[in-house]
Order: C-alpha cells, then sequence, then structure tokens
C-alpha cells in the first residue's frame, strides 16, 4: 500500500543514534502515508533515550493523522516503552515574576526586622527567667563550667586584646602629638590620652573584639550542637540547655570582660606614655603625675562598669543566633556573620546611650 511506510531499526538505539534516524525521518515526505510501523525487531539495545524518541515521534504522527504501531517480540523494549510513557511529566509553564515595588520591600523588611526582634525579647525573657531561678541557690551554679567558659573567653583573649589596645594607644597618641606639638600643649597628652581611653576607646575597642572572638565561637559551637541533635538529647535526658550551656557562657563574659577592659587600659596608655616620652620629650614620672592629676578616677570606672553590659549583649546575641541555625552547615555560617555584626552593633548602640546618659547626668 502506498499510504502505509515501515521504518525498520536496527542494532543499538540509544541516545547515541537518535539524532541521525531523526535526521532520516525528516527527510522523508509523509504527505500521502496515513500508517507508520516502527520495526524494533533487529534492534539489540534499547535505552530510554531511543524510547522517548518513539513516544515523542508516534504523538507528532497523531497530529497529522498518521497512525502508529509499534513492531517487537522483545518485552524489554514494550516494557521500556511503557514505562517512560507513564512516567513522562509534563512540562508546566514557569509563572512571570512580579517585580515588586520599593513600597513592598521596605514593608518586607520592617517586617522581617521586627518578627526577629520580637524572637531575641522572647529569648531575652526565658533567658531571664532560667536565671532567676539559677542564682536562688548555690547549687545550682554550674562554677566549673563557668571557669571554663572564663579561660576560654578571657584568658586566652588576654593576648589579642592587649595587643590591639597597645596599637590603637600608639596610633592615637601619635596623631594627637602631632597636633599638641603645633601648639606647644604637648603636656596636655596626657588629660586626653587618659579620658578617651579609660572612657570610651579601650571598653569599645575591647568589645568589639571580643564580639568577633566569642559571639562567632558561641554560635558556632551552639549551632553545632543543633545540627548534631546534642541539643535535643539533652532535652530528652532533662538537661536545660538553658542552665547547662547558656548562663555559663554569658556570665563567665561578664566576669572576664572588666578584666579585659582593665588590661585595655594599661596596655593603651603605656603605648601613649612611650609616644610622648619619644615624641614630646615627656618622661614617665611626668605623664604620670599628671595623668594622677588631670584624670579623675570616675573615667576609669564608668569604662569598667561597661564591660558587663557590653558582654551581656554579645553573650546573648552569640547564643541566640547559635539557636536560630537550622539543619544544615550553611546555616552555621549565616547566623555566625549575623552574630558578629549585630554584637558589633548592639555594643556601639549601648555605647552611644551610655555616653548621653552619663554627659546629661554630668558624670
Amino acid at each position: 500500500m502506498d499510504d502505509k511506510l515501515s521504518l525498520k531499526f536496527s542494532g543499538e538505539f540509544t541516545l547515541y543514534t537518535v539524532t541521525s534516524s531523526q535526521t532520516k525521518i525528516d527527510k522523508i515526505d509523509f504527505s500521502k502515508v496515513r500508517k507508520v510501523d516502527f520495526d524494533l525487531e533487529n534492534v539489540v539495545y534499547f535505552d530510554t533515550a531511543a524510547s522517548i524518541f518513539i513516544n515523542s515521534t508516534i504523538k507528532a504522527f497523531d497530529k497529522k493523522n498518521i497512525s502508529s504501531n509499534v513492531l517487537t517480540t522483545d518485552t524489554d523494549i514494550l516494557d521500556t516503552l511503557e514505562l517512560v510513557e507513564k512516567s513522562k511529566k509534563t512540562s508546566q509553564a514557569i509563572p512571570e515574576t512580579k517585580r515588586r515595588n520599593i513600597i513592598t520591600l521596605i514593608g518586607e523588611s520592617t517586617n522581617s526586622s521586627f518578627i526577629g526582634f520580637l524572637s531575641f525579647m522572647a529569648f531575652i525573657g526565658k533567658l531571664f527567667a532560667t536565671k532567676i531561678t539559677y542564682l536562688k541557690s548555690a547549687k545550682n551554679i554550674r562554677f566549673k563550667e563557668i571557669a571554663f567558659e572564663i579561660n576560654e573567653s578571657a584568658i586566652k583573649a588576654l593576648g589579642i586584646i592587649a595587643l590591639t589596645s597597645f596599637l590603637i594607644g600608639l596610633v592615637t597618641a601619635y596623631q594627637s602629638a602631632y597636633q599638641l606639638k603645633i601648639y606647644g600643649a604637648n603636656i596636655f597628652i596626657v588629660d586626653m590620652l587618659g579620658i578617651s581611653m579609660l572612657r570610651e576607646l579601650a571598653p569599645l575597642m575591647t568589645a568589639i573584639v571580643i564580639a568577633g572572638r566569642s559571639a562567632s565561637a558561641f554560635t558556632a559551637q551552639i549551632g553545632a550542637m543543633k545540627i548534631t541533635e546534642e541539643l535535643d538529647a539533652m532535652r530528652t535526658m532533662g538537661f536545660d540547655p538553658y542552665v547547662f550551656l547558656v548562663l555559663p557562657r554569658i556570665i563567665a563574659l561578664m566576669i572576664a570582660m572588666p578584666l579585659l577592659i582593665f588590661v585595655a587600659d594599661v596596655m593603651s596608655l603605656f603605648a601613649g606614655m612611650l609616644v610622648a616620652n619619644f615624641d614630646l620629650g615627656i618622661s614617665p614620672q611626668l605623664f604620670l603625675d599628671r595623668f594622677g592629676e588631670a584624670v579623675a578616677a570616675k573615667h576609669f570606672f564608668i569604662g569598667i562598669a561597661k564591660g558587663p553590659f557590653f558582654a551581656f549583649l554579645i553573650a546573648s546575641i552569640g547564643v541566640y543566633r547559635g539557636f536560630m541555625v537550622k539543619d544544615d552547615t550553611q546555616s552555621i555560617g549565616f547566623n555566625t556573620t549575623k552574630s558578629v555584626v549585630e554584637a558589633i552593633f548592639a555594643v556601639i548602640i549601648c555605647d552611644a546611650i551610655f555616653s548621653i546618659l552619663f554627659t546629661n547626668l554630668g558624670i
């Protein structure tokens, strides 16, 4: 019959031969053809790519009112054709995403920040409730864990704090000395360094270094414990993570921060004393005498008093971000970065509040 056509395939009918078969079929004139037979009797190997090709070709012929038939006695080929046809999924058009305007973006960002703030406040509330119960009796206080965290957060940080404070004091004193020499006010470098370092720079720089060091460590430690389900295991065994993990870290950092600020005060003033001696000709004895006269003790105590507040913010944010870690390692990196940024930002805001408050109080 002139309206019937038989397409014979032989050998391996796979992904690598589909293209050549398609090329040969495209050259055939199907204008007078009403029936096509796919002869697969001589096919020795048949894969899913060939099956997709056969099914697609049959559907294309159906649209042209050409009937199709597969000729083969190989059950494997028939099963493959049937399996591919059943599992084939129709592609769906990807919906076009609408560009959100600036008002929507601002609203979503504000809402997300507000929800995050409420979540942090809930964490702080639970933290204070646990701390009240924790401090009711000395038996509840885990001195060993607190001592361990003091060693990790403070003792091991003394080197970097001392070096950073020394360099900050050195740079500040050197830049100030250049300006003071112009007006012949060399001795006032003691006043400037004493008040600025003791009251503001030493506590702030110490807090920023500790935020980068301890807040990130707390987030990574708690986050890793959450991913490995250690926190769930603790709760299952009746241990409160707030008592065993959170409070020791916060209390330890609140105890250690004043010590670190004191070291920062000493090292920054020592650096200023060196610059004053070598660049301005002010002897260490004269420097100390002027320091005792011009710098009131209140500036030292104000700087030290900021320490526990800075420590509480740093440790709380670090631990909170640890609890926010999801069940993947990428989340640890994301929350660790956020904990450092948020801790530094919180410390700067807290320091600004203290400055405004003390200035208005005349302290």
